[in-house]
């Protein structure tokens, strides 16, 4: 596992902010102190360059994120301040999500300890969302035809909407959203496929459905390289989620993804994305739960 780690993924927002930062630091601290990974294996990203980001994002916006110049209105929408530190570290996370790609693609399996920002846009961000990695990571691969196809399998609880929309005239991505119904955002995009819950889901109907779509997955598409977007607000302790899964079954959820990947020889660049408990410890329990999962299969 090449694992795309940097401590600006700790960036600190200002007194009141909720949004859980301390997890970027505290996961790769309990990763390697149980042994499930060594500090060999953490990459330190750089700043991606702009010209690789215009193969997806509108030039005007990326210009008005480099002069921190976007509108009030853009910046409540996405809900980070205005701050050079922010967008440095938007685009040192695409670059962490762009060379773990790569990475899989030799070595079957990479992850970026932060990314999965699925709800930017090509000119617009949104819930914490300023640039959209797996996009940007997507369309350099295309371009540089390391990859053909590609699938996202994107179970976070908020749909990716930004992704959806990115790709929605792209049949060389396979877009793939299961998410919860009544959850941000509202209204949701189209993706190739999306499985909308209901509230209160629980671990059986949940894994039930993740497997009948894997078993459709298989059967409609072929794909070059997976990218999963792993996040744990699907937790019945996530104060935004709005589902009922048990942190085993967050872990099952890792496990049948992995699974699938390696039963049928596809590489797989694993995203962080989302994760809003209460307890600090249960957003990192379930975040190495995935690191754990994928040791099992890729190593």
């Amino acid at each position: 596992m090449l694992i795309a780690w940097s401590p600006i993924f700790h960036h600190k927002l200002p007194a009141g902010h909720r949004f859980p930062m301390e997890k970027y630091s505290l996961l790769p601290q309990q990763l390697l102190h149980e042994g499930t990974i060594t500090q060999e294996q953490l990459y330190s990203p750089k700043i991606l360059k702009d010209d690789i980001i215009l193969q997806t994002h509108d030039a005007a916006y990326l210009e008005r994120l480099n002069t921190l110049s976007l509108s009030k209105q853009e910046v409540r929408k996405i809900g980070f301040p205005q701050d050079a530190a922010l967008i440095e570290r938007e685009k040192i996370i695409a670059e962490g999500t762009l060379i773990t790609a790569q990475y899989a693609l030799s070595h079957g399996v990479g992850f970026n300890i932060a990314g999965g920002t699925h709800h930017a846009f090509a000119a617009s961000g949104e819930g914490f969302c300023l640039l959209n990695d797996v996009a940007i990571a997507i369309n350099f691969l295309l371009y540089k035809q390391s990859i053909r196809h590609a699938l996202i399998i994107d179970l976070d609880v908020h749909q990716g909407n930004g992704t959806a929309a990115l790709f929605e005239k792209q049949p060389a991505v396979y877009t793939f959203s299961m998410h919860g119904e009544k959850n941000y955002p509202l209204p949701k995009q189209k993706s190739s496929w999306d499985i909308a819950l209901p509230d209160g889901t629980d671990d059986a109907h949940y894994l039930k459905t993740l497997e009948n779509a894997l078993r459709k997955l298989s059967e409609e598409t072929r794909p070059d390289i997976i990218f999963y977007q792993a996040g744990v607000d699907v937790l019945a302790s996530d104060k935004l989620g709005r589902l009922n899964l048990s942190l085993e079954g967050c872990k099952q959820r890792d496990k049948m993804v992995f699974e699938y990947a390696k039963q049928r020889n596809i590489p797989i660049q694993v995203t962080m994305g989302g994760g809003y408990s209460e307890e600090i410890r249960i957003i990192i329990e379930a975040h190495a739960n995935t690191y754990r999962m994928a040791k099992y299969y890729f190593e």
